[in-house]
């Protein structure tokens, strides 16, 4: 028989198992309502009556003989 040999030992190799928990992140966004008045000129038309009185006279036409 053979006589037996000394072990050798490597290093150890690493063999990893990763495992993902969900965990909540609150993310902020924040909103702004504006609530805007706009003001824009439009023509307003305004008509303001004139009231006057005349006087007219009908005369038969004046003759000289």
């Amino acid at each position: 028989m053979f006589p037996h040999n000394r072990p050798i030992h490597c290093p150890p190799r690493y063999v990893v198992h990763d495992h993902f928990v969900r965990r909540p992140q609150p993310i902020i966004h924040p909103v702004v309502h504006v609530n805007r008045l706009n003001i824009v000129d439009v023509p307003e038309h305004i008509y303001r009556p004139v009231m006057r009185n005349e006087i007219v006279e009908h005369r038969p036409p004046f003759c000289c003989w």
